[in-house]
């Protein structure tokens, strides 16, 4: 549903956006002070149609030149009638930024807190091969051959609820505990090697530093099993391990019936709490 109906009476209604972003010239969704992110853009553009300030709640939070095909975000919009709100914030926006859909959706609705997983891809050209002049903006290099047997094999070993200390930047007082749901290399008959990774939620830099681990493992510098063990001594590599935000994109967001929403958003925040996670969004 792209157009909502915005006549009841001028009070306000949910509405569920969908977007995807080139990162490249973005700091991140998130936003800051003297710093271009997609938040600051996309709260202008709705500053420009409502002529008021709208928060906008992400469902993950991405990191300085990290893309997203399938990024979701919540905003109370005022309920007067701004014709077609895809095409109208399309025109303002840049390129850069495209809005896919608005939906209007229950009060029940949270972006990040209702969110069951999230998913990532990473792209990799490995063997020093070149990368397609179109393409370069979201496909990392790497100088030698991986083998995806080798990484697959490290990669499951990391699946299922665990401490991610080990790969993820330290933030005081937030849980490092999350539940990796799926990770997984192919590579395509062009030579591109691409990962996919999902989890409940992510910590910062915590995918492009298991991806560095899972290439330093596909390239022999290290053995199957030692993602694991690092994981498992919550040691800490070097930051050399954490790989270039070009290959990162958000690809998608699950969210439970609108029936189970309010719950899953009482548990969330509940958890959140408990844990004594002062991470105000996941980060990636």
């Amino acid at each position: 549903m792209n157009q909502p109906t915005l006549n009841s009476g001028g009070g306000f209604f949910r509405a569920r956006i969908d977007l995807s972003y080139d990162g490249t010239n973005f700091s991140g969704w998130g936003k800051q002070r003297d710093q271009r992110t997609v938040q600051g853009e996309v709260e202008s553009a709705l500053f420009t149609l409502f002529q008021q300030n709208l928060e906008t709640t992400v469902a993950g939070r991405t990191d300085a030149g990290v893309h997203a095909t399938g990024q979701v975000f919540h905003v109370d919009l005022p309920d007067i009638d701004q014709g077609d709100l895809v095409y109208r914030l399309n025109r303002i926006l840049s390129d850069e930024i495209r809005i896919k859909s608005v939906q209007k959706v229950s009060s029940d609705f949270h972006a990040r807190f209702g969110a069951l997983r999230r998913h990532y891809i990473y792209k990799i050209i490995d063997g020093n091969r070149a990368i397609d002049p179109l393409k370069r903006f979201d496909i990392a290099p790497w100088y030698r051959e991986l083998d995806i047997e080798k990484m697959n094999k490290a990669a499951e070993m990391l699946i299922g609820e665990r401490d991610f200390f080990s790969f993820a930047r330290f933030r005081e007082n937030s849980t490092t505990i999350r539940d990796l749901q799926r990770f997984t290399f192919s590579r395509d008959e062009s030579g591109l090697i691409t990962a996919e990774i999902s989890a409940d939620a992510f910590l910062y830099n915590m995918v492009r530093s298991l991806i560095g681990a899972m290439v330093y493992i596909g390239e022999g510098r290290f053995p199957v099993d030692w993602a694991r063990e690092v994981l498992e001594r919550k040691e800490r590599p070097s930051d050399s391990i954490v790989f270039p935000a070009r290959g990162l994109t958000f690809v998608g967001v699950d969210y439970p019936e609108d029936s189970q929403l309010a719950a899953r958003v009482a548990k969330t925040m509940a958890l959140r709490k408990s844990n004594n996670d002062a991470d105000e969004q996941d980060d990636e």
